[in-house]
């Protein structure tokens, strides 16, 4: 059962690196009056996780930055509803789109949460294991963030704590990925690597451990990401047997689960709106970011995963569900990997508001592991963690065994493994895939690998933020 139920924000977010963030929001209490008690620590800290689960990390802007701009992923629903995100499919979106304006307030604000804990915790007269321990969950979260910052705006500000002046300039990318690696080394030191059952979805050493495995992996020092990654194989998770189970609320916090956002619906707090953008439309909900005919065609014949990933109009499920959508000019198919069985799903919330989150699991740390392996030539490694993927999902081994052969194998199972999960557009970018992949859709190069800094942050900036090149 999940517990951790994640408290509203009782501090100011206003401290930001934007001006029009400066802005006291009704009902919050200022810094200066809060961090007094260890409940104030442990409240600001669970406000970091509630920002996980909001509207701009998993909904609409999300999915606008991380899932559309991708081969596998279709604006979905109707043609005519909220045809605006067509933008993102074909790269037209401008400086001033309120999807990539969304993204970037939200994370900020939620950098800005970090950096209240991390600032003003040990300050507090405290549980001193608690204290160490909260300040150690802000790093990995901050890191996170700056995770997902730098891979969709390129080099932005690094603000290590709580700043007088916002209105510096961008940091460059090596910068960034070097402050994000400090905060993982930091943070996995201290971390735990398991909770009790009441802590469910708090950040563990594994989780730290494996997000630095993925950042090495994009900065491409395949050593650090291959020994990283060994580092987590050999921290007790495993693959889950049954494909299906892994994304059911049965199979939460599993075996495979390394970085897991718990999205319990208990009011007044809600749950998460992640599944329901993505269900099914005018059955479980809106019908948006769904799974297109180039992901279909990605997997092989035989492959478990198509059928499990890819949710089909008519259908029932393996949990008794008829599929059946209300809307006669939607799109036919959905992700699976978001469906939640309707006898499952809680009044309180709309639907699917329980479905957690999956950041990171082990099947990508064996991936990650592969992939580095390969590149620096251990061959056998690379082969026996991408075999291991392939088994679970009912393939044979690969038949591939030169370096460059291999290399696509892992990418190609990189792309349905996570398929739908946010990963295809910026995989694509770093692997240099997507000038070609993505050259029909109207993705330009040495532009469309970022999106662009926002209008309104860069007039605010008082000239001190550069823009992205061709924006």
């Amino acid at each position: 059962m999940k517990k951790i139920f994640l408290s509203i924000a009782l501090l100011s977010l206003a401290a930001s690196c934007n001006d029009y963030l400066d802005i006291k929001q009704e009902g919050y209490t200022e810094a200066s009056e809060f961090f007094k008690t260890q409940e104030d620590a442990m409240q600001a800290t669970n406000a970091i996780y509630s920002f996980l689960r909001s509207w701009e990390n998993s909904a609409f802007p999300y999915q606008f930055v991380f899932g559309v701009p991708a081969d596998d992923v279709v604006k979905g629903s109707n043609p005519g509803d909220a045809s605006f995100i067509n933008v993102y499919d074909n790269f037209t979106y401008t400086v001033s789109d309120e999807g990539v304006r969304g993204y970037w307030i939200g994370q900020w604000q939620a950098v800005n949460s970090c950096n209240q804990v991390i600032t003003n915790v040990p300050k507090i007269e405290m549980d001193s294991a608690l204290r160490t321990r909260l300040v150690a969950e802000a790093k990995m979260l901050r890191a996170y963030i700056y995770f997902n910052l730098v891979r969709i705006y390129g080099g932005v500000p690094i603000f290590d704590g709580l700043q007088s002046n916002y209105k510096i300039p961008r940091n460059s990318v090596e910068e960034v990925y070097n402050f994000i690696i400090s905060d993982l080394t930091s943070a996995a030191e201290i971390l735990p690597q398991t909770y009790p059952a009441s802590e469910l979805g708090r950040v563990t050493k594994g989780a730290a451990l494996g997000l630095l495995s993925k950042v090495y992996l994009y900065k491409k020092d395949w050593k650090k990401a291959y020994d990283t990654s060994n580092q987590v194989m050999a921290m007790g998770y495993d693959l889950d047997p049954d494909f299906n189970h892994v994304f059911r609320p049965s199979g939460e916090f599993g075996k495979e689960s390394v970085f897991e956002v718990n999205c319990d619906c208990m009011p007044p707090f809600k749950g998460s709106q992640y599944a329901e953008v993505q269900g099914v439309r005018d059955q479980f909900g809106w019908g948006f970011f769904t799974p297109s005919s180039a992901l279909e065609s990605a997997f092989e014949p035989g492959d478990i995963r198509k059928e499990l990933t890819i949710l089909r109009n008519g259908e029932t499920t393996p949990e008794g569900d008829l599929i059946a959508m209300g809307d006669a000019n939607s799109v036919t198919t959905y992700n699976q990997k978001v469906y939640v069985p309707k006898a499952l799903n809680k009044s309180a919330c709309g639907y699917g508001s329980i479905q957690n989150i999956r950041i990171l699991r082990f099947a990508e740390i064996l991936l990650i592991n592969a992939e580095a392996a390969n590149e620096l030539g251990n061959t056998a490694a690379a082969v026996t963690n991408l075999d291991r993927v392939r088994t679970r999902a009912k393939l044979a081994g690969t038949t591939a065994s030169t370096q460059g052969t291999l290399r696509t194998a892992i990418w190609n199972e990189r792309r349905v493994e996570l398929a739908m999960e946010g990963d295809r557009f910026v995989d694509l970018v770093r692997t240099g895939q997507a000038a070609t992949v993505l050259a029909s859709y109207g993705f330009k190069v040495g532009k469309n690998e970022v999106f662009p800094i926002p209008f309104d942050a860069i007039t605010e900036s008082a000239g001190v933020f550069t823009q992205n090149p061709g924006y």
